[in-house]
């Protein structure tokens, strides 16, 4: 999955807090908390989502059936600017968000502008006749995608458009490599 270099530089992880380092020093060993809120930052980050929207994607997750970290994720993924970047309409997820702010995208022959919208199975995402043209979303459908398409997505090149078949499995959230666990146990507390 290629992202772009400023989401590389948030998820990158590094032996050292932020600071000087000093010479001599053991690092100390991170709290479970810590653990904890590091998992939910990566997520928030890799997703783009600020805390409060989060926190109610999380509350979403606890009144579905079924396992709540997987529900979390399933919801993550399911937002429209991360549906763009899964079917490669966009080559980052702020490519597609940014895509949908402007208006560019229809659901279902409607025009969205935005991009917290979740997708349903059976939605057909398409990018807006007049939109074709755009220079970032040409360069999108010329680069060939460098993550292969999710198991719930179909997308159709030559008529800008995608459909959304399912809802995001298990095996397409695992690969992430956000342990959602952390996150339920840290907002359980």
């Amino acid at each position: 999955m290629a992202l772009d270099p400023k989401s590389e530089r948030l998820l990158d992880r590094r032996p050292n807090p932020p600071g000087q380092v000093k010479r001599g020093r053991r690092p100390r060993k991170m709290s479970n908390y810590g653990t904890q809120l590091q998992e939910k930052q990566r997520a928030r980050f890799m997703y783009d989502v600020l805390e409060r929207q989060f926190r109610i994607y999380f509350q979403r997750a606890l009144r579905m059936k079924g396992v709540v970290g997987d529900n979390l994720l399933s919801l993550l993924e399911r937002r429209l600017d991360n549906t763009l970047f899964r079917l490669g309409f966009a080559m980052t997820r702020r490519m597609a968000r940014q895509i949908v702010n402007h208006g560019h995208i229809e659901v279902n022959g409607r025009k969205v502008d935005i991009p917290s919208y979740t997708v349903q199975p059976g939605d057909i995402v398409r990018i807006r006749e007049k939109s074709r043209e755009h220079g970032g979303i040409m360069i999108a459908f010329e680069t060939p995608a460098a993550s292969l398409l999710p198991s719930w997505l179909e997308a159709d090149a030559e008529h800008y458009e995608g459909r959304v078949t399912g809802t995001p499995s298990k095996d397409d959230l695992n690969q992430n490599q956000i342990n959602a666990q952390l996150i339920v146990e840290m907002y359980s507390r």
